[in-house]
Formats: C-alpha cells, structure tokens, sequence
C-alpha cells in the first residue's frame, strides 16, 4: 500500500490558479488509480478528480470541468492536480487517495487520508 502526502495549498484570489502535488511512496504507486478529494468547512468530503494508472484515463466532478487538470507522473511518484478559474467554493481541505478503479474510488477510496492541504479562494 502507497503513503501519500499532499502539498501545494495556499491562499489565492478568485479567478486564480494553484497547482497541487501528491507524492508517493512505494514502488507499486503506478498499480494505483489516484482521486483528489476536498472537504469544505461543514460538508462531506467530496470527490473531484481521478486519473488512471497510465495517465491517460481521467474524470472530474462537474463543478470542477474545464477548470481543474489531473496528471502523474508516475517515474516521481507523483500525481498534480492544476486548478484554474478558481472561485470560493472551491475553498477547501483537498486530499488525495488511491483505488484499484476509478468507478469505485469516487465513492469508495481503499487508501489512508493524509492531512491534506488547504486551499482558500478570496473573493
């Protein structure tokens, strides 16, 4: 099983960018499909993006299409998640996490929750 850890968080403006890292450890990182997730204050986590083993898969949440990118680069052990146009619902705790098929990691992720990172929008 893959430890996770995300980074990349911070404070940004609306209609801003961020980019968010996910970095691996443990060789078999490439087996797993990897999710963003967010929880706001107050909200149930959700989820976001998701990309498949070989990066070519990918599905987002529809509140996030055409503005957020998921990639990996699974050489480093990494999974980025580019956020553009962002707006204050997207202020949140993000988190990511593995699952064995994107379907089921939507709901359903199999791996640990890490600390996350924090993402506020001002508006």
């Amino acid at each position: 099983q893959v430890q996770l850890e995300e980074s990349g968080g911070g404070l940004v403006q609306a209609g801003g960018s961020l980019r968010l890292s996910c970095k691996a450890s443990g060789r078999t990182f490439s087996n797993y499909i990897v999710g963003w997730f967010r929880q706001a204050p107050g909200q149930e986590r959700e989820f976001v993006a998701a990309i498949g083993r070989g990066g070519v898969a990918t599905r987002y949440a529809d509140s996030v299409k055409g503005r957020f990118t998921v990639s990996r680069d699974n050489a480093n052990y990494m999974v980025y998640l580019q956020m553009n146009s962002l707006n204050s619902s997207d202020t949140a705790v993000y988190y990511c996490n593995t699952g064995s098929d994107i379907k089921s990691l939507m709901t359903h992720p199999t791996g640990s929750w890490g600390q996350g990172t924090q993402v506020t929008v001002s508006s």
